[in-house]
């Protein structure tokens, strides 16, 4: 799969899947004899788990090292695991705050429909 269908495809950009093949997020994206990259489905998967991740919030670093660790082989399974663990633990902190600011707000709505219901 070409780059644009890529892009489409996902909704990530062609810089960005550009960006992320410079700095060694994505790898062996295979090329044709001019040059032309090649999205296999499991190049497609992967970009998925990306975008993913970066979509919860997970930095760039971090992405990184994860894919690092993968590169190192079977025997850093139990770092990855651990990376991932930790990263689902802050997901889970956003979430409580985002929950805590969602009561807030719901109550000060409310509190505004009383107030223009009374008039």
């Amino acid at each position: 799969m070409l780059i644009r269908e890529v892009s489409e495809k996902t909704g990530i950009t062609s810089d960005t899947l550009r960006y992320y093949e410079k700095i060694g997020l994505i790898k062996n994206i295979s090329r044709d004899k001019n040059g032309i990259r090649n999205y296999s489905d499991e190049d497609i998967q992967w970009l998925e788990f990306v975008k993913c991740m970066r979509g919860a919030g997970l930095s760039i670093d971090v992405l990184k090292k994860y894919v690092n660790l993968m590169d190192k082989g079977n025997n850093t399974i139990p770092e990855r695991k651990q990376l991932l663990e930790s990263q689902l633990e802050i997901l889970k902190n956003k979430k409580k705050e985002i929950e805590t600011t969602i009561s807030k707000l719901k109550y000060k709505i409310q509190n505004y429909e009383k107030i223009f219901n009374k008039r």
